[in-house]
Parts: C-alpha cells; sequence; structure tokens
C-alpha cells in the first residue's frame, strides 16, 4: 500500500468542507436540468449495477452526500458501505438523507481511493462514481482501479468522460479552437479520455471489462463501465 506521504494529492479533494458538502448535497435538485441530469445519471448507474448482477455488497467510494444511497438500497438484502476522503461529505450525507435510507448504510468510512486501508475482497462491488474523470495523470488512475480492485471481491464499476460521442466532440472542437486562437485555458479538473487509453488502463489495473452504460449513447461524454477482478 501507498503511504500518506507518497499517495496522489489532487486540490479538488481538499474543497469539500461542511458548507460545500451542504451546497453539494442541494446542487442536484436546484433546478429542471438538474433534476433530469440527476435522474439519467441515476439510471445509468442502475443499469450497471443490474450488467454487475446485482450485487449483494456494495462499496461507494467517494460516496459524497449520499446521493446514490437510494439507488443502492433499492435490493432489501444489499449490504451497503459509504467512504469519502472527506469527513464533512459523509456527515452531511448521514445528517440530511432520510432516515430510512442512512439505515441501510452498514459503516461509513473517512478514506483515500488510492490508499483505503480496507481488507482484500471486502465487498462484492466497488462503485465509484464522479471521480476517475477527476484524475489527470493515467499512473494515478491505474494506481486507483488497482485498489479498487483488490477490496473487490467481483465486480468494479467507475464513471467516467469518454470520447466517440457527440458532446466529446464538441468540447475537443472548443478546446482546438481557443488553442489556435492562443486562448490560455485554466488547468482543468475534469479531464476527457479516450475509450482505447482508459480501457488499457483497466487491463494494466487487472480489472476486465464485462459491459458499460452511456448516459445517453452517442450524444453524452458519460459512462459507467462495469469490470471484473481478473483472478489470479
Amino acid at each position: 500500500m501507498t503511504t500518506e506521504d507518497t499517495r496522489p494529492h489532487y486540490e479538488f479533494s481538499e474543497k469539500y468542507d461542511s458548507e460545500h458538502a451542504r451546497r453539494y448535497f442541494e446542487k442536484h435538485n436546484s433546478g429542471f436540468w438538474r433534476r433530469l441530469s440527476n435522474w439519467r445519471e441515476i439510471d445509468m448507474a442502475r443499469k450497471a449495477l443490474v450488467i454487475a448482477g446485482r450485487p449483494r455488497s456494495v462499496l461507494d467510494l467517494p460516496c459524497g452526500t449520499g446521493r446514490f444511497w437510494p439507488l443502492l438500497a433499492e435490493e432489501p438484502e444489499r449490504r451497503i458501505y459509504a467512504a469519502d476522503n472527506s469527513r464533512d461529505m459523509l456527515d452531511v450525507g448521514m445528517d440530511l438523507r432520510p432516515p430510512a435510507v442512512t439505515a441501510r448504510i452498514e459503516k461509513a468510512f473517512q478514506c483515500s481511493a488510492f490508499d483505503s486501508g480496507l481488507p482484500d475482497n471486502f465487498v462484492d462491488c466497488v462503485f465509484s462514481i464522479r471521480l476517475l474523470h477527476h484524475i489527470q495523470k493515467s499512473e494515478d488512475r491505474v494506481l486507483m482501479l488497482k485498489e479498487f480492485a483488490r477490496i473487490s471481491a467481483d465486480t468494479v464499476i467507475v464513471s467516467l468522460w469518454v470520447d466517440g460521442n457527440y458532446r466529446a466532440w464538441r468540447l475537443r472542437r472548443k478546446h482546438e479552437r481557443r488553442a489556435r486562437q492562443g486562448i490560455s485555458e485554466a488547468p482543468r479538473d475534469r479531464i476527457l479520455l479516450s475509450q482505447s487509453l482508459v480501457e488499457s488502463e483497466f487491463a494494466a489495473a487487472g480489472l476486465d471489462i464485462v459491459g458499460h452504460a452511456d448516459f445517453i449513447k452517442y450524444w453524452d461524454k458519460w459512462r459507467a463501465y462495469v469490470l471484473r477482478v481478473r483472478k489470479a
């Protein structure tokens, strides 16, 4: 395992104090388009869970403020564990989600996705939504995926931005146009990845592709991959 000193560091993970966590809790229901997007993303995640075989135990990492807990709780016998790098995100989720949902959380952990400290084969499925598209370095993505493969006994679900769709094409055209115009851009904390690259990273981490679910096929860049841990 990596140590605290050598663990990859990303600034976005440090912003989630209590105030920011509460804003994050509220934002996905703040207006028609956000509610529609939230509904589509939950549907994408639901399809991914079905492809994964409706796992009996799931670790939601990072869980944020528990946006996907009601979805995970749809399976009455499922054991749900929650983990996040931010203690404030965990606390806000446990405080503000309905008691019927939070009662289903077996345990909540504050930990890093790069080095969780959890046992090998801890759950049937590691469920990681809206994290991998923040990780800019290939070696860091592989490190994180290897940790997911270690603590999962069967499958891993990750969502990220991939190419091969209209919105990815439009985003790249925008960046190319700005580059030609000499317009400098602020460092990005969300990145678009080629399918071929990220799928090679899955293989490098010991994960085989089972299937995927798209936010809107051919239109949107969000995709949830379902991966199976390769047996030694």
